[in-house]
Protein backbone atom coordinates (compact mmCIF):
# COMPACT_ATOMS: atom_id res chain seq x y z
CA UNK A 1 0.00 0.00 0.00
CA UNK A 2 1.34 3.51 -1.02
CA UNK A 3 0.58 5.69 2.00
CA UNK A 4 1.27 9.21 -0.71
CA UNK A 5 -2.27 7.52 -2.72
CA UNK A 6 -4.75 9.68 -1.59
CA UNK A 7 -7.70 8.15 0.72
CA UNK A 8 -11.13 8.41 -1.18
CA UNK A 9 -13.50 9.48 1.76
CA UNK A 10 -16.54 7.60 0.33
CA UNK A 11 -13.97 4.72 0.06
CA UNK A 12 -15.98 3.24 2.86
CA UNK A 13 -19.52 3.27 1.56
CA UNK A 14 -18.86 1.13 -1.06
CA UNK A 15 -18.71 -1.78 1.20
CA UNK A 16 -20.81 -3.10 3.81
CA UNK A 17 -18.83 -3.11 7.10
CA UNK A 18 -21.14 -5.13 9.48
CA UNK A 19 -21.77 -3.91 12.99
CA UNK A 20 -18.90 -2.40 14.39
CA UNK A 21 -19.16 -2.17 18.10
CA UNK A 22 -20.03 1.18 20.16
CA UNK A 23 -16.83 3.72 20.11
CA UNK A 24 -15.37 3.67 23.68
CA UNK A 25 -13.12 6.68 25.65
CA UNK A 26 -9.38 5.59 26.14
CA UNK A 27 -7.84 8.41 28.69
CA UNK A 28 -4.42 9.34 28.32
CA UNK A 29 -2.89 10.95 31.66
CA UNK A 30 -1.65 14.62 31.53
CA UNK A 31 2.05 14.98 31.16
CA UNK A 32 2.32 16.16 34.83
CA UNK A 33 0.24 14.69 37.27
CA UNK A 34 0.16 15.86 41.10
CA UNK A 35 0.14 13.58 44.38
CA UNK A 36 -4.37 13.38 44.25
CA UNK A 37 -4.31 12.23 40.74
CA UNK A 38 -5.61 8.90 42.09
CA UNK A 39 -8.63 10.71 43.06
CA UNK A 40 -9.00 12.75 39.91
CA UNK A 41 -8.60 9.81 37.94
CA UNK A 42 -11.31 8.01 39.77
CA UNK A 43 -13.37 11.07 39.19
CA UNK A 44 -13.43 10.55 35.40
CA UNK A 45 -14.07 6.57 35.33
CA UNK A 46 -16.53 6.96 37.47
CA UNK A 47 -18.27 9.11 35.02
CA UNK A 48 -19.18 7.30 31.99
CA UNK A 49 -17.65 4.18 30.41
CA UNK A 50 -13.90 4.49 29.98
CA UNK A 51 -12.18 1.46 28.00
CA UNK A 52 -8.46 1.90 29.02
CA UNK A 53 -6.58 4.32 30.81
CA UNK A 54 -2.74 5.14 29.50
CA UNK A 55 0.13 6.62 31.95
CA UNK A 56 1.96 8.92 29.77
CA UNK A 57 4.89 10.62 31.83
CA UNK A 58 8.09 11.85 29.25
CA UNK A 59 10.74 12.75 30.99
CA UNK A 60 10.59 10.90 34.28
CA UNK A 61 12.56 8.42 35.05
CA UNK A 62 11.21 4.81 35.66
CA UNK A 63 11.37 4.40 39.43
CA UNK A 64 9.52 7.68 39.83
CA UNK A 65 6.71 6.80 37.48
CA UNK A 66 6.81 3.33 38.74
CA UNK A 67 6.06 5.14 42.83
CA UNK A 68 3.14 7.61 40.88
CA UNK A 69 1.41 4.27 39.30
CA UNK A 70 0.27 1.93 42.23
CA UNK A 71 -2.71 3.92 43.16
CA UNK A 72 -3.18 4.58 39.84
CA UNK A 73 -3.51 1.53 38.20
CA UNK A 74 -5.26 0.08 41.80
CA UNK A 75 -8.19 2.62 40.59
CA UNK A 76 -8.36 1.73 36.96
CA UNK A 77 -8.70 -2.31 38.43
CA UNK A 78 -11.04 -1.75 40.86
CA UNK A 79 -13.10 -0.15 37.59
CA UNK A 80 -12.54 -2.88 35.00
CA UNK A 81 -10.19 -0.09 33.16
CA UNK A 82 -7.16 -1.31 31.58
CA UNK A 83 -4.30 0.38 32.60
CA UNK A 84 -1.76 0.86 30.00
CA UNK A 85 1.66 2.35 30.19
CA UNK A 86 3.51 4.29 27.37
CA UNK A 87 6.82 3.73 25.95
CA UNK A 88 7.86 1.04 28.07
CA UNK A 89 7.67 -2.43 28.04
CA UNK A 90 10.41 -3.24 30.92
CA UNK A 91 8.41 -0.22 32.57
CA UNK A 92 4.81 -2.25 32.10
CA UNK A 93 6.56 -5.76 33.02
CA UNK A 94 7.92 -4.40 36.13
CA UNK A 95 4.32 -2.80 37.11
CA UNK A 96 1.81 -6.14 35.70
CA UNK A 97 0.56 -3.38 33.58
CA UNK A 98 -2.77 -4.50 31.50
CA UNK A 99 -0.29 -3.60 28.11
CA UNK A 100 2.05 -1.15 26.65
CA UNK A 101 1.82 1.93 23.92
CA UNK A 102 4.32 1.51 21.45
CA UNK A 103 5.70 4.48 19.54
CA UNK A 104 7.71 3.92 16.31
CA UNK A 105 10.59 3.85 18.28
CA UNK A 106 9.82 2.31 21.03
CA UNK A 107 10.32 -1.50 20.52
CA UNK A 108 8.80 -4.47 18.32
CA UNK A 109 5.16 -5.65 19.16
CA UNK A 110 6.55 -8.96 19.07
CA UNK A 111 9.04 -8.39 21.76
CA UNK A 112 6.46 -6.95 23.92
CA UNK A 113 4.50 -10.08 23.21
CA UNK A 114 7.23 -12.05 24.11
CA UNK A 115 7.66 -10.33 27.53
CA UNK A 116 4.22 -9.30 28.83
CA UNK A 117 2.40 -12.24 27.52
CA UNK A 118 -0.81 -13.17 25.60
CA UNK A 119 -2.78 -11.42 27.48
CA UNK A 120 -1.06 -8.26 27.18
CA UNK A 121 -2.80 -5.26 25.42
CA UNK A 122 -0.09 -4.25 22.82
CA UNK A 123 -0.74 -0.55 20.77
CA UNK A 124 1.15 0.64 17.86
CA UNK A 125 1.12 4.52 17.04
CA UNK A 126 1.19 4.50 13.20
CA UNK A 127 0.69 8.35 12.72
CA UNK A 128 -1.03 9.11 9.17
CA UNK A 129 0.98 5.65 7.62
CA UNK A 130 -1.50 2.92 6.37
CA UNK A 131 2.03 1.23 5.78
CA UNK A 132 3.06 1.38 9.83
CA UNK A 133 -0.45 0.02 10.80
CA UNK A 134 -0.64 -3.06 8.42
CA UNK A 135 3.10 -3.95 9.85
CA UNK A 136 1.80 -2.99 13.20
CA UNK A 137 -1.25 -5.42 12.99
CA UNK A 138 1.16 -7.84 11.32
CA UNK A 139 3.53 -7.53 14.13
CA UNK A 140 0.18 -9.07 16.43
CA UNK A 141 -0.87 -5.69 17.74
CA UNK A 142 -3.88 -5.80 19.63
CA UNK A 143 -5.22 -2.13 18.23
CA UNK A 144 -2.93 0.70 15.85
CA UNK A 145 -3.58 4.09 16.74
CA UNK A 146 -3.93 7.48 14.21
CA UNK A 147 -2.96 11.11 14.47
CA UNK A 148 -2.62 13.35 14.94
CA UNK A 149 -6.06 14.46 13.75
CA UNK A 150 -6.95 18.01 15.44
CA UNK A 151 -4.09 19.97 17.17
CA UNK A 152 -2.66 19.46 20.46
CA UNK A 153 -0.55 20.62 23.25
CA UNK A 154 -0.11 17.55 25.09
CA UNK A 155 3.08 16.78 22.23
CA UNK A 156 4.53 18.14 19.35
CA UNK A 157 2.63 17.20 16.29
CA UNK A 158 5.03 15.73 13.09
CA UNK A 159 2.26 14.19 11.34
CA UNK A 160 -1.35 14.91 10.43
CA UNK A 161 -3.87 12.26 9.84
CA UNK A 162 -7.39 12.25 7.78
CA UNK A 163 -10.14 11.01 9.10
CA UNK A 164 -10.47 8.85 6.02
CA UNK A 165 -7.99 6.77 6.99
CA UNK A 166 -9.82 5.61 10.01
CA UNK A 167 -12.35 4.39 7.01
CA UNK A 168 -10.23 2.75 5.33
CA UNK A 169 -8.76 0.91 7.95
CA UNK A 170 -11.84 -0.35 9.52
CA UNK A 171 -13.62 -1.11 6.49
CA UNK A 172 -10.66 -3.79 5.34
CA UNK A 173 -9.27 -4.75 9.08
CA UNK A 174 -11.10 -6.05 11.73
CA UNK A 175 -8.34 -5.20 14.52
CA UNK A 176 -9.44 -1.65 16.24
CA UNK A 177 -8.09 1.27 15.71
CA UNK A 178 -7.78 4.18 18.34
CA UNK A 179 -7.94 7.67 17.30
CA UNK A 180 -5.61 10.78 18.97
CA UNK A 181 -4.96 14.42 18.90
CA UNK A 182 -6.79 17.27 20.18
CA UNK A 183 -9.88 15.49 20.43
CA UNK A 184 -13.09 16.77 22.15
CA UNK A 185 -16.95 16.87 22.34
CA UNK A 186 -17.00 19.52 19.15
CA UNK A 187 -14.85 17.55 16.79
CA UNK A 188 -14.97 14.26 17.73
CA UNK A 189 -17.72 12.59 15.70
CA UNK A 190 -16.30 12.82 12.97
CA UNK A 191 -14.02 10.11 13.98
CA UNK A 192 -16.75 8.25 15.18
CA UNK A 193 -18.59 8.05 11.71
CA UNK A 194 -15.48 7.76 9.94
CA UNK A 195 -14.74 4.51 11.97
CA UNK A 196 -12.34 5.11 15.12
CA UNK A 197 -12.74 2.08 17.63
CA UNK A 198 -11.42 4.45 20.20
CA UNK A 199 -11.04 8.34 20.82
CA UNK A 200 -7.62 8.31 22.81
CA UNK A 201 -8.84 11.83 25.02
CA UNK A 202 -6.13 14.01 27.72
CA UNK A 203 -7.05 18.16 28.04
CA UNK A 204 -10.77 17.69 26.90
CA UNK A 205 -11.21 15.57 29.91
CA UNK A 206 -8.56 16.78 32.48
CA UNK A 207 -9.16 20.63 31.75
CA UNK A 208 -12.43 20.64 31.49
CA UNK A 209 -13.96 23.69 33.13
CA UNK A 210 -16.43 21.83 35.45
CA UNK A 211 -14.22 18.67 36.34
CA UNK A 212 -12.95 15.53 34.72
CA UNK A 213 -16.15 13.67 35.26
CA UNK A 214 -18.00 16.34 33.22
CA UNK A 215 -15.09 15.78 30.85
CA UNK A 216 -16.05 12.07 30.39
CA UNK A 217 -19.48 12.63 30.20
CA UNK A 218 -19.43 15.10 27.80
CA UNK A 219 -18.53 12.66 25.17
CA UNK A 220 -21.38 10.47 25.81
CA UNK A 221 -23.48 11.63 22.92
CA UNK A 222 -21.25 11.18 20.77
CA UNK A 223 -19.77 7.36 21.33
CA UNK A 224 -23.16 5.72 19.93
CA UNK A 225 -22.69 5.10 16.56
CA UNK A 226 -26.65 4.31 15.89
Amino acid sequence: MDDDLTLDPDFPARFDRGQRSRCQLYLVSPPRITEDFAEILAEALDAGPVAAFQLRLKGLDEHAIARMAEPLQLACSERDVAFIVNDSISLAKRLGADGVHLGQGDGDPREARTILGPAAQVGVTCHDSRHLAMEAGEAGADYVAFGAFFPTTTKEVLHRAEPSILGWWSTLFELPCVAIGGITPDNGRILVEAGADFLAVCGAVWTHPDGPGAGVRAFAPLLDRS
